[in-house]
């Protein structure tokens, strides 16, 4: 006789305001055999509010990998869990990635019980574009790497989402406005459905200020929406900017180049590098 495998469901719980919970999240917490938690700690009162008590499993990114085996027993077994994060949408910028990877790869099945999810939050209040996006999570906690991370995207051209925990926000932002500019727009949503929720965009130049000015401004937790690069001006440089900058290349790579004509002529090197990836196009 075949025995029926268990099912896994990804289930999202609030961000903050418990009552942003569904019914079928409720539902299904309170019909499986056992809940993983990223936090046993954080997830119980959530679970007592709401009159849940079954059995909790800690999956933090710890111990994720070496728990897959007790996924596959107890799903094998037909069991069903819920696996849920400390807030939101369970796998974003949270612990199961593995889990469901590997699970999906033997063929359980995965049932996405959808909900709160502090990206999606944030982007849709913030008045920046939406309709092409990209989300990068956590930036480097070492500076250097930080702004590695950062030029890597200097010229993306679409919104980009990203979570800071309280403590590196101000230098995040400073590292933003060396690297995009003053004048790029960014969202600042912090407190998400929570008592002292803020959504505040503009340009760089006016949120570091405004931050910097109330510490109160400074804690919770962060999610930062960046406007996408605005499209290269193809007059920004003139003919003779254009001809060293075609000259320099026939030697060196464009970013190079792009360096050496901004030393030179004391224009960004920005304006340089946007000008030769459009004229490559």
């Amino acid at each position: 006789m075949t025995i029926p495998f268990g099912t896994l469901y990804i289930v999202a719980t609030p961000i903050g305001h418990l009552n942003d919970i569904s019914v079928r999240a409720l539902e299904t917490l309170k019909s499986v055999d056992h809940i993983a938690v990223e936090d046993t700690r954080h997830s119980a009162p959530l679970l007592k509010q709401f009159g849940i008590h079954k059995p909790l499993k800690a999956i933090h990114d710890h111990n994720e990998r070496h728990s897959v085996d007790w996924f596959i027993k107890e799903l094998s077994a037909g069991k069903s869990i819920a696996l849920i994060s400390d807030a939101g949408t369970p796998l974003i910028a949270d612990p199961g990635y593995h889990i469901v990877s590997a699970l999906q790869s033997l063929g359980f099945r995965i049932s996405p019980i959808p909900g709160a999810c502090a990206l999606i939050a944030a982007l849709s209040a913030s008045g920046l574009a939406t309709d092409h996006f990209c989300f990068e999570g956590f930036l480097a906690a070492k500076t250097s790497a930080r702004f590695t991370q950062l030029t890597a995207r200097s010229h993306e051209p679409y919104t980009m989402v990203f979570y800071e925990a309280p403590h590196r926000i101000v230098e995040t932002l400073d590292a933003m406005q060396q690297v995009f500019g003053l004048e790029r727009i960014v969202c600042i949503a912090r407190e998400l459905t929570k008592t002292f929720e803020t959504i505040k965009t503009g340009p760089l130049s006016a949120i570091i200020p405004w931050l910097n000015a109330d510490s109160n401004q400074q804690r919770g937790e962060f999610v930062i929406v960046v406007a996408g690069a605005p499209a290269p001006d193809k007059h920004d440089l003139s003919l003779d900017e254009q001809r060293l900058l075609t000259l320099l290349r026939r030697k060196i790579p464009l970013k190079a180049a792009s360096q050496l004509a901004a030393e030179y002529t004391g224009k960004s090197k920005n304006t340089f590098y946007d000008f030769g990836i459009t004229h490559d196009e």
